[in-house]
């Protein structure tokens, strides 16, 4: 909040003198901004305290009531007249009309700069701003100690901190918890604004305000699958603060759902899943008969991707999340448009497989996502890509090949950089400017590296058999997926 003027009057070094407007001292001062124009109001934009030393005045007063009925339209705090810089005192004709259109009038001493009551404002406004982030961020500590205890706990405390009425409810709008209790028969009235926020996306809201009551409305959601919603009923708009500890319970809050919603059946549908895609589970074991009765007939496919996204698997589809990763297995004749919904693009697809072969097509499902990375597709099936040499990437050989070729590399501490190197060398058709750009690192230092690279290497980097064998091994090796630099 800034500064009022009754806190600057009671600065003792600025020697302000109050000549009219003692019931304004409450009045906040947005700014301070210093004119001597006879009309200032075009570039004020009200609540600032205007500063004036008359010095247009000297050779004939202007209309003075007409240039206080200005500023008093504008609505600033307050008028500053400086004293003994061109007249000795105020003019009577300001200070009658001060008085006529409620102007606050204040005279500043000759001894006072300007600078000093506009310094005064920036340190005041300042002090504020630190506060009001202290009060923000020992509220936000509370709100996580309340997050250990779980959702109903943050709800509580976000009610009382904001002296408010908040709603946890469910994706279809049904009351998780009410603080206080009696808050849960607000929810049928929001039925309405919940139908707009799941149309118009995750990252909306809806603020509406009733009988002098404010209410925001806003998605609990982790990926781009809505969780719940959260509904604040304050006694007026919130401030910077409290939305900033609004936004903090909606992170919380997303989280602490998440979590919730990964039962004890995600867990074993992860781990069954992750298990057939490793190798750790074979379903041709005759011990796991029951266990094919209910997995996706053969043959089938594997896909890959960063994230699930928002629709759940159908029926014959299994999908989850491990390490950093989405995982599915689905039948082969899944659609494209299936995969997409229930994987977050870019994903990567294999080719039919047999669940005796289920590791090679995660292979293949990987290659692919590296693929659609770099193209940009949202779903790139391993039959669209190239064949040929490129296809060793999915074979035991291929791989043992490319570890051979690029073994005195992969050997050093510092491979990760060297590989990068290489990798964007050859794809730059050895210009030095344009691989240290896509590394993101001068060329000196790509020089340095490619001379340690020559030095490791057995072949002749000139030779454009064999820098043909090394980006095949590369892309072999997914080198790829070095971060460069």
């Amino acid at each position: 909040m800034p500064p009022t003027l009754g806190a600057l009057m009671r600065t003792p070094r600025l020697r302000l003198n109050l000549l009219t407007g003692q019931e304004n001292l409450d009045r906040q001062v947005e700014w301070v901004a210093v004119s001597e124009l006879e009309d200032p109001t075009p570039y004020l934009a009200g609540g600032e305290l205007l500063l004036t030393t008359g010095v247009r005045w000297a050779t004939g007063v202007p209309d003075l009531r007409d240039y206080t009925r200005r500023l008093a339209e504008r609505r600033v705090t307050a008028l500053g007249f400086a004293v003994g810089v061109v007249l000795e005192r105020t003019p009577e004709r300001l200070h009658e009309a001060a008085e006529e259109f409620g102007l606050t009038l204040l005279e500043v001493s000759r001894e006072t700069p300007f600078i000093a009551i506009g310094k005064e404002v920036s340190r005041l406004l300042a002090k504020e701003e630190y506060e009001g982030l202290s009060r923000a961020f020992a509220a936000q500590r509370d709100l996580t100690r309340a997050a250990l205890t779980g959702a109903a706990a943050v709800t509580d405390r976000l009610a009382r901190d904001l002296d408010a009425w908040v709603l946890l409810l469910t994706a279809d709008g049904d009351v998780r918890h009410a603080a206080p209790a009696r808050a849960a028969g607000r929810a049928a009235g929001l039925a309405a604004e919940l139908d707009r926020l799941r149309d118009a996306g995750l990252r909306a809201s809806v603020s509406l305000t009733s009988g002098g009551e404010h209410v925001s409305v806003q998605p609990l959601a982790t990926g781009r699958r809505i969780r719940g919603f959260l509904a604040v009923g304050t006694g007026g708009r919130l401030g910077s603060d409290e939305r900033t500890l609004v936004n903090a319970a909606v992170s919380l809050l997303s989280l602490e759902l998440e979590r919730s919603a990964h039962n004890a059946t995600a867990h074993v549908r992860e781990g069954v899943l992750s298990a057939l895609l490793t190798g750790a589970l074979d379903p041709l074991h005759p011990g796991a008969a029951r266990l094919r009765e209910v997995l996706p007939p053969e043959p089938v496919v594997v896909a890959t991707a960063d994230a699930t996204g928002p629709a759940h698997p159908p029926e014959g589809v299994l999908a989850t999340e491990h390490d950093g990763r989405a995982l599915l297995l689905a039948p082969a004749n899944t659609g494209t448009a299936v995969i997409g919904e229930v994987l977050e693009g870019p994903v990567g697809v294999s080719d039919p497989s047999s669940y005796a072969e289920l590791a090679a097509a995660l292979s293949q499902a990987e290659r692919a996502l590296a693929a659609a990375r770099g193209a940009g597709e949202e779903v790139l099936r391993v039959g669209d890509l190239p064949g040929g040499l490129l296809g060793l990437a999915d074979t035991p050989a291929g791989a043992r090949m490319a570890g051979d070729l690029l073994a005195p590399l992969l050997e050093q501490r510092t491979s990760a950089e060297l590989l990068a190197s290489l990798r964007a060398y050859l794809a730059a058709s050895g210009r030095w400017d344009a691989a240290s750009e896509t590394l993101g690192i001068h060329r000196h230092t790509l020089r340095y590296r490619m001379r340690r690279i020559r030095d490791l290497l057995p072949g002749d980097l000139d030779d454009p058999d064999y820098r043909a064998e090394l980006w095949i091994a590369l892309r072999v090796h997914g080198a790829s997926r070095d971060h460069p630099g």
